[in-house]
């Protein structure tokens, strides 16, 4: 079978990319020729993932990363526009199953932990990477969800709660980028979608995460960011409306 390099050149970020569903994105995305920048907290299963990234022969930043940490991912989009300008995927992979009990049984340390990776890390995410994903050609922004989110059985609740939060949040992203002339879309994977590589739905959208990085719309590409000094402002001229994303102060 001949190797597709349909993502030659452009810059995918995953995380949880040390092992499953983010390992085996970040693996389908480099064998399509992107550069990809995984992140995770395991350090050993980055550099097995680097290694066999490399042996392909396409490369990866690797990003040891405790999505907890939102002062870390503003540093992450930061380093992402100072290097490349702009990101052509993002799979918001990264998910924690947390405990499987009844909720009044649920510790607030738990919850806590559960919603800080499935909810909040997935903000700051959008929040960091939103402007870097407009100045794509065809920028993707894939989150992967759960059917737990709808079905929310008995003791699963923080989980299914949590993966709800990202359907809504994400929807509602997704409404917002459409109303601003793109036709970029967010996607809610549906259920076993990551085995369907390669494939797409009979309506030709893409059926896995690095099949939607690289979904093309036709739409008007945002003005270029402007930087002053070493990336102190990113600026996002469209439609007559400007937005400025600054890290946190003290990076």
């Amino acid at each position: 079978m001949a190797v597709s390099n349909d993502l030659a050149g452009k810059v995918i970020l995953v995380t949880g990319a040390s092992r499953g569903i983010g390992y085996a994105s970040a693996i389908e995305a480099a064998r399509r020729g992107a550069h990809v920048v995984a992140v995770a907290r395991t350090v050993g299963g980055l550099e097995e993932l680097d290694d066999e990234i490399r042996d392909s022969g396409s490369s990866t930043t690797l990003v040891p990363l405790d999505l907890r940490d939102g002062d870390a991912i503003d540093r992450l989009g930061a380093a992402i526009f100072e290097r490349w300008g702009a990101l052509d995927g993002l799979v918001a992979n990264a998910g924690q199953l947390g405990v499987l009990s009844p909720l009044p049984h649920v510790s607030p340390e738990d919850f806590d932990k559960v919603i800080a990776v499935n909810v909040t890390a997935n903000y700051r995410l959008l929040r960091s990477c939103d402007l870097l994903l407009r100045q794509a050609d065809a920028g993707r922004a894939v989150f992967v969800s759960s059917s737990s989110a709808r079905s929310a059985r008995p003791y699963w609740g923080l989980y299914a709660a949590s993966k709800a939060a990202v359907d809504a949040m994400v929807k509602s992203y997704a409404g917002e980028v459409r109303a601003d002339q793109g036709a970029r879309q967010c996607v809610l994977p549906r259920r076993g979608a990551h085995r369907d590589a390669g494939q797409g739905d009979a309506r030709g959208r893409p059926g896995n995460a690095a099949d939607a990085c690289r979904y093309r719309a036709q739409a008007d590409r945002p003005a270029e960011p402007h930087a002053q000094g070493e990336w102190q402002t990113v600026r996002y001229e469209h439609r007559g409306i400007r937005r400025d994303l600054r890290p946190t102060p003290g990076q």
